[in-house]
């Protein structure tokens, strides 16, 4: 057969045996969607100067890149960025060098991140996982600031998430905050709706609760936790939600591993935010005084790394894969040069006892200001 039919003899006979998979083990779905939701779902393309993880475990695993790739910045809320070729060849090395997470949300622009996503991933759409994520409301094209997860609401969102993103099944729908409006049972079912389906192929929630967690996972099982965590910001440490994951075979994806840009030593005291699109500047940790104070925090992350051949921002990566098996960072950036700082954070293997020294030294500077200001910072945690 040519090679654009896109299915060899092996690749006829596998897909004759999903059918008939889905012929017997979803009965009550529509066999055919079913089918085509086996044959048809991603396949993991893996580079040998790449390493994977499992995230999620029972009947929910998704195997991704050791390091995602958090699309946001490449249009939303990290200033000026460069003209949609550059930032499609930056998507097009990082698949090349086989990431196959890319993670973006619907509050996103709110909408245009998507449809970048959408755009930039067209190639590789078979090849990659485009994670995305409902809760903020948006109406209109515009964000309300009120949370809305009710079921028709998510239903509607999933919908035009797979319009704007042009797939037929989204690989991970997160609720990205918690509705205190709807309990996160309705939720939970109604994504294992979806999944039944054929229109999500798995789920997970964002900065929540333990209590959540488990409320959440006994309806439908869920893959991956997203929150933020680093070496500025352990949260999940402290209040179980890592423990939580654990305990349940749970994945988590740290977002934000760079805390925003900061670890990597780009941006000090004197840096000035596009007030129009960057919200660093209305975070308490990101205002001059903080940055000047917290500088000495990524001096330490320098040092540390000076002797070991190391960025800081690799440092800083280095940590969080370290932490666990099942943690899988998703940094996010627009240079070329930067993702190749970031993937050559595995060509780095230090000892248990050296991530124990830098948490010391880290931990002896206390951090000044706030990552989020008070209206933000209600919706995270529930």
């Amino acid at each position: 057969m040519k090679e654009d039919t896109g299915i060899s003899r092996r690749g006829f006979l596998k897909a004759a045996a999903a059918f008939g998979a889905a012929m017997t083990i979803e009965p009550t779905l529509n066999k055919v969607q079913a089918a085509e939701r086996i044959i048809s779902g991603n396949h993991i393309v893996k580079n040998s100067d790449m390493k994977y993880r499992t995230l999620g475990s029972g009947s929910a695993p998704m195997e991704v890149s050791a390091l995602g790739f958090g699309v946001m910045g490449m249009t939303y809320n990290r200033s000026q960025y460069p003209d949609k070729k550059m930032r499609h060849r930056v998507i097009a090395e990082a698949v090349d060098r086989g990431v196959n997470l890319f993670d973006t949300g619907i509050i996103y622009g709110p909408l245009t991140n998507e449809i970048f996503a959408g755009e930039a991933l067209a190639p590789y759409k078979h090849k990659v996982n485009i994670t995305t994520k409902f809760g903020h409301e948006v109406i209109n094209g515009k964000a309300t600031g009120r949370q809305n997860s009710r079921p028709e609401v998510v239903r509607q969102y999933c919908e035009d998430s797979l319009r704007r993103l042009g797939i037929d099944c989204i690989p991970m729908f997160y609720q990205h905050r918690f509705d205190p409006n709807t309990p996160i049972e309705d939720v939970a079912g109604c994504i294992n709706d979806l999944i039944k389906e054929g229109k999500v192929q798995r789920w997970g929630l964002c900065e929540v609760s333990p209590e959540t967690i488990r409320k959440a996972h006994a309806v439908c099982p869920v893959t991956a936790i997203q929150s933020e965590y680093h070496l500025m910001h352990r949260l999940v440490e402290e209040n179980g939600v890592l423990q939580t994951c654990k305990e349940l075979g749970i994945g988590f994806v740290p977002y934000s591993p760079i805390n925003r840009g900061f670890l990597g030593g780009c941006l000090n005291e004197y840096t000035v935010f596009d007030t129009n699109n960057d919200n660093r500047h209305t975070l308490p940790r990101f205002r001059p005084e903080a940055m000047r104070a917290n500088y000495r925090i990524v001096n330490v992350l320098q040092d540390f790394g000076r002797t070991r051949g190391m960025t800081s921002a690799q440092v800083a990566l280095g940590w969080l894969l370290h932490k666990a098996p099942w943690i899988v960072p998703i940094p996010g950036t627009t240079k070329i040069s930067h993702l190749e700082e970031n993937l050559r954070t595995f060509d780095f293997a230090l000892a248990d006892t050296e991530w124990q020294e830098l948490e010391q030294r880290v931990a002896a500077i206390p951090v000044v200001g706030d990552r989020y200001n008070a209206e933000q910072q209600k919706q995270v945690g529930h």
